[in-house]
Formats: structure tokens, C-alpha cells, sequence
């Protein structure tokens, strides 16, 4: 038995070497830490518990080269609640995904549906390892161990939150991980890609640097496939511990609730300071929102892509809560395809999560024209009004000021099943907005004149006032028009009597099937 310990202390010292003190050297030279390190800086002191130590490649000669097979990955606690970890060890073959690999990988990913445990991955590698994925065995083996062993690693119906950290180089499997994920986060100087810069080279002549094909601009500006952008690894793991107090664990209970902050809504008697006298000054949305939540604390998802629409996680009283609002200081609040996009991925997390949402009003509709035509707006705002139409976690609606044609309804505006739909006295609805509606019926004529010789103000004013929400508030077309200091306590109490409902605030979860990425 003492042999037997000595052969086993041993393997498993070697295991935990990892590439080998040279790798881990280059490593770290490069500012980065290695899986084991970055695994034991996300989760909490002393919780990690391995699975797949001994693992290794099943190619001939490779046993002693491939510890843990490139992939290191098990249970720990994040904030005393489990979670499961993958991380990417760059060491052994820039952590290269190899059958034995994927049995792990697709194994964890199994049970963390199942069981209702976070998922997280972190992602640093160069894709599939070659020569174990050329030719015909090489390609119908990756992946196997089961006969649906691919299918569970590269699909999903969300049923625990899954995350992935961008921590370096990341081609292949982390990129399909990244797309897969309800929340990412990208380090700057990492890239993410299908195919690296060297394959591009050789086999489409394409000449591009990392930075150019997936850095973190490309990917939280121009694609929307991240969530968060951070400056370090450090930063990363904060980023991604935060994300995970607002989830739960999984989609059959609420997230977590949490003791309502000092002083929250302190400003709430002056939150008018932040919106304009005149209707067509813009302002930053973030402000009205910073006063009403929990100390004044905002988590945006997707703040770089989508801009003129914010996509953000907070509390109100203690609850996790989802917020979608229109941001006037881009494009003066109309949402763009990009927007759209945006706001359908939050609507699924949201929904799937048992998060209830919040909508906030200011729009002049969408943003619309040639470029917009060519990108599909009117499908992308039905697949957003199909999306909106499957929600069942309480949604409450408020209109800030000005809310026009199809955009209202997406804003989940009257006829939508909105629980709670309240505007403020500043208000505006219509089809659009009176200024253009003055144009479209009189056309060019110069100011003060029509054929009917009515003034133009006159029509325009008589538009401004129908488009007052008292007419809407009159017919019970919206529920009430409230005094904007209350609206901090108004959502209380609406978030209360939602969630002592029949369904105490749970989904029914009709979007978890919705693709993760657009």
C-alpha cells in the first residue's frame, strides 16, 4: 500500500504541475495567471474540489505530456453557493480541446443543468488539438463518450446561469462557450474567434492581428457577443462574482434577496433635476435610474453595443430586478437593430431567471431609414414583440416622457400583458411625435399656413395635448399617472404583490430555448 501511495502522490504532484515550471514561466511573464491560478482567485479560500486530475490524452506518446488533458475543472463556492469551474490551461498545448477533454467538459456541463448549478468558464486556448481531430476517425471521435455528447456541449436551454471569462487567446472551443453563455466578460488583450490569425494566413491569406479579429473593441461595440469589458483578470473575477449575487442558481427559485442599503432613494424627492423642462433636450437616463435603485447601483449588461437603450441589472427594495430604458443621450432614444438585438437577450436571461423587468419610456420609435431597412428592423422588432409576448415574470412599465409608434408597444406599452403600466405627468404617446405628424399632414408649407388656413402651432399644440397620458389614464388604457417621487416605492409595492401571486414570481420560462446570441 506504501508503493502504491508513493505511485499516486506522485502522479498526482505531476498532474498538478500542469505544462511544467517553464510553461507556467512564460506564463506569467505575459501578465497572466495560469488556470489553477485563476480558479483559486474566483472562488472562495479553499473550496475548489477537482475532477478529471488524472486525465490525459488518448493519443499514442501524449500520457506524460497532457495533465488533466489541458482542461482543469471541478465544484467550488462563489459567496458560499457552489458553482462548477472550467478553465483553459494554456500550458499543455495552449490548452488545445481533445476528446478526453470534451467527455469532461460536455460531463459538467450535463450536471450543471440537472443539478441547477452555475457554470463557469474560463477560456484561454488555441482550438482543436491536431493531429488527435485530422481525418475521418479523428473528426467523428471529437466529441464522442455518449451519443449526445455534442449536442450537451455545443446547445442549451437555459437552465443555471453560465458564464465565460475571455482571459487570453481564445479560437475554437471558448469562443463556442462565450456564445453559448447568458454573460461574458472580455480582458483587455485577450481576442475571441472562430479561427486564429495563423490559420486565417494560411488558408485564406488573410493577414489580421488578434486584436483586430476579436479584440475586446470588436466584440463589445461592433458584435454585442460581450457583456462586460475589464482591465485585468483581477477585474474579471469581480466582474463576474457580482454578476452571479444578482442570479440564482437556478431557474426554479428567485434570485437572492438582499438587505436593502443606507440611504436608498434618498434622492427620490429630487429625481425631477434630472429630467429636461424642454421635451427635446437630451439627458442621461442612467441618472433617473441610479436614484431610484438600491444605492444607486447599476449592473449594465452590454453597455458598449445598443447604445441609445440600457440593458442593466439592479435591486429595488432588496429584489433583483431587470431594467430596460431608453437612454436619450444616444441617438435621442431610438433604438437601432443593434439595440434590438440587445434588448432580446436580456429579455430571455431576464425570463429565465425569474427576474421581474422594468421598462422606462423615452422614445422617439425606432431608428429607421435605408441602412436600418437593409438590417431587417421591422423582423428584428417582431422578434422582439415575439420574445416579449413569451415573458411571464412580472413586467412593469413607465413612461418617462416621450413614447412613439411601435416602439411603445415594445416598451411593453398597453396591450402587452404589462402587470403595471404608469406614466408620469410628462408624458407623451403617440403614433408620432406631433412636430413630424404637423409635417406629414401639411406638408412643406411655410410656418403658420395650410390650406385650411388653420396655424400650424394650433394643430401641433392640439397634438401635444392628446398626446398627454391623461387621455389614456382616463379610458384605463394605462393604470395610473403617478408623481415621479413616488415611483421608487410604487415599484416596491408592485414587486411585492407580483411575487405573492400564485406563481410567487416564477416563470414559466417559454424563452429558455431562445438563442443565447442574435
Amino acid at each position: 500500500m506504501t508503493t502504491l501511495l508513493e505511485s499516486y502522490f506522485q502522479k498526482r504532484n505531476q498532474a498538478l504541475q500542469m505544462g511544467g515550471p517553464e510553461k507556467i514561466k512564460q506564463q506569467h511573464a505575459k501578465g497572466k495567471f495560469t488556470a489553477r491560478e485563476r480558479i483559486e482567485k474566483i472562488l472562495d479560500e479553499k473550496s475548489f474540489s477537482e475532477v478529471g486530475l488524472f486525465n490525459h490524452s488518448d493519443m499514442p506518446g501524449m500520457k506524460d505530456k497532457t495533465p488533466a488533458d489541458g482542461k482543469i475543472a471541478g465544484f467550488g463556492k462563489i459567496d458560499g453557493r457552489r458553482v462548477i469551474v472550467i478553465a483553459n490551461d494554456f500550458t499543455v498545448l495552449a490548452a488545445s480541446s481533445s476528446r478526453v477533454a470534451s467527455r469532461k467538459e460536455g460531463e459538467l456541463k450535463r450536471i450543471a443543468a440537472q443539478r441547477g448549478i452555475p457554470l463557469i468558464y474560463l477560456g484561454e486556448a488555441g482550438g482543436a488539438r491536431m493531429p488527435d481531430i485530422m481525418g475521418s476517425r479523428g473528426l467523428t471521435s471529437y466529441g464522442g463518450g455518449g451519443y449526445d455528447t455534442y449536442f450537451r456541449i455545443m446547445s442549451r436551454a437555459r437552465q443555471s446561469p453560465m458564464v465565460t471569462g475571455i482571459m487570453g487567446g481564445c479560437y475554437g472551443m471558448p469562443t463556442w462557450m462565450a456564445c453559448l453563455s447568458d454573460f461574458v466578460v472580455q480582458v483587455k488583450g485577450s481576442s475571441m474567434g472562430v479561427s486564429g490569425p495563423r490559420v486565417l494566413e494560411l488558408a485564406i491569406s488573410e493577414k489580421v492581428t488578434d486584436e483586430e479579429l476579436g479584440g475586446w473593441k470588436v466584440h463589445a461595440e461592433i458584435t454585442g457577443n460581450v457583456d462586460r469589458v475589464a482591465e485585468n483578470e483581477e477585474e474579471c473575477f469581480d466582474i463576474i462574482r457580482k454578476y452571479l449575487s444578482y442570479m440564482p442558481s437556478h431557474r426554479d427559485e428567485l434570485p437572492p434577496l438582499r438587505p436593502v442599503p443606507e440611504n436608498s432613494g434618498i434622492g427620490m424627492e429630487h429625481i425631477l433635476q434630472w429630467l429636461p423642462e424642454k421635451r427635446n433636450r437630451a439627458y442621461d437616463m442612467n441618472k433617473i435610474l441610479s436614484t431610484i435603485v438600491d444605492g444607486g447601483e447599476l449592473f449594465q449588461l452590454k453597455p458598449l453595443f445598443g447604445k441609445s437603450v440600457i440593458t442593466s441589472l439592479a435591486r429595488i427594495g432588496g429584489r433583483v430586478v431587470g431594467i430596460i430604458a431608453n437612454q436619450p443621450m444616444f441617438k435621442a432614444g431610438a433604438m437601432d437593430t443593434d439595440g434590438i438585438d440587445k434588448v432580446i437577450s436580456f429579455l430571455c436571461l431576464c425570463d429565465s431567471f425569474n427576474i421581474p423587468l422594468l421598462f422606462f419610456h423615452d422614445t422617439p420609435g425606432f431608428l429607421v431609414g435605408k441602412a436600418a431597412e437593409r438590417n431587417r428592423v421591422a423582423a428584428r422588432a417582431m422578434n422582439y414583440m415575439n420574445a416579449l409576448a413569451q415573458i411571464t415574470v412580472p413586467k412593469i412599465s413607465i413612461i418617462i416622457r416621450k413614447s412613439y409608434g411601435m416602439a411603445f408597444w415594445n416598451m411593453a406599452g398597453s396591450g402587452c400583458a404589462t402587470d403595471y403600466l404608469v406614466a408620469w405627468p410628462s408624458a407623451e404617446m403617440s403614433f408620432m411625435a406631433p412636430e413630424i405628424a404637423v409635417n406629414v399632414i401639411l406638408g412643406t408649407k411655410v410656418k403658420g399656413e395650410n390650406k385650411n388656413d388653420q396655424p400650424r402651432q394650433e394643430l401641433q399644440d392640439k397634438m401635444m395635448e392628446d398626446a398627454s397620458p391623461y387621455g389614456a389614464a382616463g379610458e384605463h388604457y394605462i393604470h395610473d399617472v403617478i408623481d415621479p417621487r413616488i415611483t421608487r416605492s410604487y415599484i416596491v409595492e408592485a414587486l411585492l404583490i407580483s411575487q405573492e401571486s400564485r406563481s410567487k414570481g416564477l416563470s414559466e420560462h417559454k424563452l429558455a430555448n431562445w438563442p443565447t446570441k442574435f
